[in-house]
């Protein structure tokens, strides 16, 4: 599954495993996530791509909130 801007990921590796996550950024092989509570869209953290699995769900919604990105990985969790 690609990882692109909009996704809604799993962490499977550090200590955010299991969270779900917002893709803000993709580059040179690192995802920068965003959950819209810790780490804020005006600072994702940086994680490589082979500590992610994607989902099937990819927002065209708007995402340059934290309350945004938190409406999106709720609606994700709603249809889940």
């Amino acid at each position: 599954m690609e990882i692109k801007i909009g996704s809604v990921v799993r962490s499977i590796a550090g200590h955010d495993k299991g969270d779900l996550l917002l893709v803000v950024a993709v580059e040179d092989g690192y995802a920068y996530v965003s959950d819209g509570k810790l780490r804020k869209v005006s600072k994702p953290k940086k994680k490589k791509l082979k500590h992610l699995q994607g989902t099937h769900f990819v927002t065209e919604n708007d995402f340059s909130e934290d309350y945004k990105v938190r409406n999106i990985l709720a609606e994700y969790l709603k249809r889940v």
